[in-house]
């Protein structure tokens, strides 16, 4: 038995990085993408090189297994392990070297592969594989997982894209490996693995000759081709594909390609997946750079979810598709090229992008089933891989197999290359399911040797298909595989159980028979269209991982000032999946690892649009915190901050000298020292007086609006007023109740909720427009209220009848102002309704309007001003908010939600208006 504690103590001796053995980190990392869990004994997060040599000296001293992992993304079981974790992502994540000359770069392991393909791609030049989780997965992970993706049909695999390795084994040797060394030469522990690699390659070499498919996309398996003489007796290339198996990538050294600088599109319709199959030899004679097929599965199921229509909408007619890259340096060649084949021809970069969205999304926004009745699809045969030029009969064969078994299935793929990635509705969750399942496997793995292929085309084998290797490869080949790891890692400490020697396929499933949640009582609703509950809530995490995504869009505010897996979309929700468990979390809504990981999240709902599956973190925050300060007393920024609905009408009576006392307060009100304080202003509401007008609109006088911002809501009345509305205020001034989410006063905020329905009746009855200036608190209606009220009447109303100003604006006649703006949107709004209206009233306007992705401004309510929030709040706002402020000084800052001006103004010293005040002072001109 290993001494956890002793361990520990070893390796926080040890290293600079950081050493993590308790739950919250446990639980976080007991998950990949797969199908698979298994709760790690600890982490470990590498601050240099130096740390993963003393790291793995500790548990060598231990006798602790080891799992490297990447991104997480893996799909087959091989990023989860009953091991000592090494996640290199946080710290050991630059790309040291780029030789444009040579075409070579020299990357850590914990590089994410967007950011060495755009440091390549500043000399016109690309890493070629790229996975659909291009933009967070690690180079050390798709070196262990030999990655692919669309353009390996311009490059190959991850495998024929790496020069040479420095690796470290189990036992402490630390060498460089390529291709082509004298082993004469060499000395020592590298010496000895040379050369009985070599005696391997000679002993197996007609064998792997014959019997290894003789396809592009042949993953499964170790590569030990790579060490016949005719491929150069290539060391570091028979490590790609190992899984972490053999021994730990260090550093890499990476080949680089042309990188074409103009590319095009071409999307062709076919009346079937077999029918675009069949397509694919013409298809390949015209030599595209990349060439995807998807079937009608994943456009319909986009569709009836409501998601991507637009992007849809660009597709020609059919009912399954191929997208065909081609690509040039010269604009003409690669048109060109395109036009030799029939279909649609897109060549706007932005159509472009969205196409291409379609395909690396699809799939993952379609996991969870409508209703959330029957299986989910899931990864249980993903990837198999065949001649490309087979593959219309291939997918005849597999997909009556399918039915034979009564499953569904969706299909898409790297067609280009022989690849088919099928999305199946297998029952886990039974043993009667488990049972068919493994008869599915066993049939479906014969198919595709028959046609000569691999069970795997991209993901690996892991544990999710390497019981099934002696099918494809035979028991002496088999063989070679075990005496090739056994020449690495003797003792089998590299991520045991996978590859090689592996677990049964239906063994540690995530969400097999013995999974067993409890299902806690709630105060939100938690009603969705895949299924309703909060057990049901915390499995729309499929661990695909797009929430560690460094740029564009939203999601992940907190991951992408930290790099914490922990405090990451996913992270969180495998945290909250292990509490309902209870076996590593224990004290459920107590627990304080939970709440930790939490209170980090600022609630700014990105993952609520930007995760495929809609995981919705804010809401999961809101209801845990509920029940922890149900036993936990609150801090007092809870009310300072999350009350500031009922003290600000309370400092409204004296104003001057609450903006007298502020700064020196700070510290007692739990507001960072380097805050500048919003200044109370005499109200909006006490000044209101109505100017007539034809049209009745109820202009909501938020609590920022109203005491922060009078002059905000003035020029909303004016614009609004100007345009032909009679604007009238709610009866009596009531709060949304916004800023207690953030601190889980779920009874308070239903209770404000309940009061704005009372006082709002006559005017939802009168069927009059609510006009919302603050996005935060328009969020809370079309979101928080029907969650809160899922069964009330008047809440489905005053949903349906709350405006944003720009969606009232866009029906008004409004001045040309003619400015140069630069639009920042509240993450409220890019989530739940999105900027279309504002950028439409501004262009309506007359405005040159920038809307550059700003991502989120990292103040998020209260978040920003706590002091132990602070510097992440500073982060968040330097990775693409402040630059963009700084890229463009000319123009005004139009940015309607309060925290997010507050922050603007803080950090970027901008000053910022309201849309409403833009197009007032346009009535001034």
């Amino acid at each position: 038995m290993v001494d956890l504690q002793r361990l520990e103590a070893r390796l926080r001796g040890a290293i600079a990085g950081e050493v993590r053995f308790d739950k919250g980190a446990r639980a976080a990392y007991a998950a990949d993408a797969s199908n698979y869990r298994q709760v790690p004994v600890g982490v470990v997060l590498p601050r240099s090189v130096e740390d993963i040599v003393a790291a793995i000296a500790a548990a060598r001293e231990h006798g602790v297994p080891i799992l490297a992992r990447g991104g997480g993304t893996s799909q087959c079981g091989q990023g989860v392990n009953a091991a000592l974790v090494l996640d290199c992502s946080k710290y050991l994540h630059r790309v040291l070297h780029v030789d444009p000359a040579a075409r070579l770069a020299l990357v850590e392991p914990g590089t994410v592969c967007d950011t060495l393909r755009d440091a390549a791609e500043r000399h016109a030049l690309t890493f070629a594989p790229d996975p659909a989780t291009h933009s967070r997965c690690t180079l050390g992970g798709m070196i262990g997982n030999n990655s692919c993706g669309p353009h390996s049909v311009m490059a190959g695999k991850t495998v024929e894209n790496i020069e040479r390795l420095e690796v470290l084994t189990y036992d402490g040797a630390r060498f460089w490996v390529s291709c082509n060394e004298d082993i004469s030469r060499l000395e020592g522990k590298k010496r000895e693995i040379y050369e009985k690699l070599n005696r391997l390659a000679h002993k197996y070499g007609d064998l792997i000759r014959s019997r290894f498919p003789k396809i592009k996309r042949r993953v499964s398996g170790y590569n030990l081709d790579q060490l016949l003489p005719e491929n150069g007796f290539h060391v570091a290339r028979a490590l790609v594909g190992s899984e972490g198996t053999c021994a730990l990538t260090l550093q890499a050294e990476a080949r680089l390609v042309r990188s074409p600088q103009h590319r095009v599109l071409v999307v062709r319709g076919f009346p079937d997946i077999f029918a675009a199959g069949d397509a694919v030899p013409e298809i390949l004679a015209a030599r595209p750079i990349a060439c995807e097929g998807l079937d009608e599965a994943i456009i319909g199921g986009l569709k009836s979810r409501g998601l991507r229509l637009a992007d849809i909408a660009l597709l020609p007619p059919g009912k399954a598709w191929m997208m065909v890259e081609f690509g040039s340096d010269s604009r003409q060649e690669a048109l060109a090229q395109a036009k030799s084949i029939s279909g649609t021809l897109i060549d706007d970069p932005v159509l472009m992008a969205r196409i291409w969205s379609i395909r690396e999304t699809g799939a993952s926004a379609t996991a969870l089933n409508l209703g959330g009745e029957g299986p989910d699809p899931v990864v249980g045969w993903e990837d198999a891989a065949v001649d490309p030029l087979r593959i219309g009969d291939y997918l005849r064969e597999f997909t009556a197999l399918v039915g034979r078994f009564g499953y569904h299935t969706s299909i898409y793929g790297h067609f280009g290359d022989g690849c088919i990635h099928a999305r199946i509705d297998f029952q886990l969750r039974t043993r009667e399911g488990v049972a068919q399942w493994r008869q599915f496997l066993e049939s479906a793995a014969h198919l595709v040797v028959k046609y000569g292929g691999s069970l795997s085309g991209e993901h690996g084998d892991g544990q999710a298909k390497a019981e099934f290797l002696p099918v494809m490869y035979g028991p002496e080949l088999m063989q070679a595989f075990r005496e090739f790891k056994a020449i690495w890692d003797p003792e089998n400490r590299m991520n045991p159980g996978k590859l090689i020697d592996p677990y049964r396929a239906d063994e540690n499933l995530r969400l097999g028979p013995d999974y067993k949640p409890v299902a806690l009582p709630t105060r939100f609703a938690f009603q969705t269209d895949v299924g309703s509950g909060f057990v049901r809530a915390t499995e729309h995490c499929i661990g695909m991982g797009k929430c560690r995504a460094e740029k564009g869009g939203t999601m992940c505010p907190s991951y992408r000032g930290t790099r914490e897996e922990r405090y990451s979309t996913r992270g969180r929700a495998r945290l909250l999946a292990e509490m309902l468990r209870g076996e590593v979390i224990t004290e459920g809504w107590a627990s304080e690892d939970v709440k930790e990981a939490l209170e980090t999240c600022l609630g700014c709902k990105g993952c609520r649009s930007d995760c495929p599956t809609h995981t919705d973190m804010a809401a999961y925050k809101a209801e845990f915190m509920s029940h922890y300060y149900e036993t936990h007393r609150r801090p007092r920024q809870a009310i300072t901050m999350g009350r500031i609905g009922e003290l600000a009408p309370l400092a409204a009576k004296l104003p001057w000298f609450f903006n007298a006392i502020n700064s020196s307060v700070k510290g007692l009100m739990g507001i960072a020292r380097e805050r500048s304080m919003p200044k109370f202003h005499t109200t909006f509401r006490s000044q209101f007086k109505p100017n007539g007008g034809r049209a009745p609109v109820v202009l909501f006088d938020d609590t920022f609006n109203n005491h922060f911002r009078p002059q905000t809501a003035r020029a909303a009345q004016r614009v609004l007023e100007d345009g032909g509305c009679a604007v009238r205020l709610p009866r009596e001034h009531v709060c949304c109740g916004r800023p207690y989410y953030d601190w889980g006063m779920l009874d308070r905020a239903k209770g404000a909720l309940e009061r704005t329905l009372e006082v709002l009746a006559p005017d939802l009855e009168a069927g009059a427009p609510i006009v919302v200036l603050e996005p935060g608190c328009l969020s809370v209606f079309r979101d928080e209220l029907r969650q809160l009220f899922p069964n009330d009447a008047r809440a489905q109303r005053l949903a349906r009848q709350v405006r944003s100003f720009a969606e009232m604006a866009k029906r008004l006649y409004l001045p040309k102002i003619g400015s140069r703006v630069l639009l920042h949107g509240h993450c409220h709004q890019k989530a739940l309704w999105g900027m279309g209206a504002d950028l439409d009233v501004l262009r309506k306007a007359g405005c040159e309007v920038a809307s550059p992705d700003t991502g989120c401004c990292g103040m998020s309510g209260s978040f920003g001003y706590r002091p132990e929030f602070y510097e992440t709040s500073k982060r968040i706002a330097g990775l693409a908010l402040l630059p963009a402020l700084e890229a463009d000084p000319g123009r005004a800052v139009v940015a309607n939600g309060f925290s997010c001006r507050e922050q603007i103004e803080d950090l970027g010293a901008r000053r910022t208006l309201h849309l409403a005040e833009v197009l007032a002072e346009g009535l001034d001109q």
